[in-house]
């Protein structure tokens, strides 16, 4: 599915150049959990900004399902991300002025997808997420955990290949993010790809495979059964 070759991200000011990647090497292949480890600021979210085509690397090679995709123009991204990739943010990224129900419809909006088919899509996501009842709340009145049960379902509705999670559970109680685990969990059982970024060391034991970086590098790789 994911394949990088010397994946490498720079970042320049008139006064510094400072390398966020430095020289990454990784597959992830269909139907796996893979999760992100690493100190602050070692390059964990800049890789997963690349590898969800929502930026582009200094230099190196990136092939989405054989399409190479690291000199591709934002619009090209763009066009391959929808309906390709689902995102799950820490501070879930939901849009204030509009309903859960409006919330998780957007992506389908993005693809055209006909009326009919997007309320049971919509509906079909709330119910597996058990927001149903939030249905016509706005983001700021429902709890943590049910805003990040939005964002899944948000994530979900187009029914992506690739989930991107970043700290999903980064702001969440341990409840709340242990229920926002066990779910993504369930996702991956059912064949869809996660790549997490994550401090969290029980968080990344619902991983298949644990990528520690360090300063740009991936520095270790650690295998669960």
């Amino acid at each position: 599915m994911i394949q990088t070759v010397n994946l490498q991200k720079l970042f320049s000011t008139e006064e510094v150049e400072t390398t966020a990647l430095n020289g990454i090497n990784m597959d992830v292949k269909d139907g796996e959990f893979v999760a992100i480890m690493g100190p602050s600021g070692c390059g964990k979210s800049t890789l997963l900004n690349i590898l969800g085509l929502l930026d582009n690397p200094s230099e190196g090679e990136y092939n989405f399902y054989g399409t190479a995709v690291a000199r591709m123009t934002e619009r090209q991204r763009a066009q391959l991300r929808k309906g390709s990739i689902g995102f799950v943010f820490q501070s879930f990224n939901l849009i204030d002025e509009l309903t859960v129900y409006e919330n998780v419809e957007l992506p389908l909006l993005y693809l055209k997808t006909p009326a009919d088919e997007r309320k049971k899509r919509v509906e079909e996501a709330l119910e597996r997420m058990s927001i149903m009842h939030r249905r016509n709340h706005f983001p700021q009145q429902l709890s943590g955990g049910q805003q990040q049960r939005t964002a899944i379902a948000r994530a979900v509705v187009a029914k992506p290949k690739l989930i991107l999670a970043d700290e999903p559970t980064g702001n969440l109680d341990s409840k709340n993010g242990e229920d926002v685990m066990k779910l993504l969990g369930e996702l991956n059982d059912e064949g869809t790809t996660i790549i997490m970024v994550t401090h969290s060391p029980y968080d990344a034991g619902f991983a298949h495979r644990i990528v520690n970086l360090f300063d740009g590098k991936v520095v270790t790789e650690n295998f669960h059964v």
